[in-house]
């Protein structure tokens, strides 16, 4: 089973928490583990993702503007 990790900020003292639960946790009203305040405010996360595969971009076009590999002064 995967729980969502949602992420909280407590408008009292601006701590910052994670709370591990249901989506319904993430309206309910959290209590601040820094000041037990419960003016805490869902907040929006980012993740990131990393793999082990190679990633890289080709590109058949040389360095020049018109797409090719000449001397063109463009």
């Amino acid at each position: 089973m995967v729980v969502p990790i949602y992420e909280f900020s407590c408008l009292t003292c601006r701590h910052t928490f994670e709370v591990f639960g249901s989506y319904a946790s993430r309206d309910a009203r959290q209590v601040c583990p820094e000041c037990e305040g419960t003016n805490t405010k869902a907040m929006f996360s980012t993740f990131a993702v990393m793999g082990g595969a190679d990633v890289s971009s080709t590109s058949t076009a040389g360095g020049c503007a018109c797409g090719g590999s000449c001397s063109c002064s463009n």
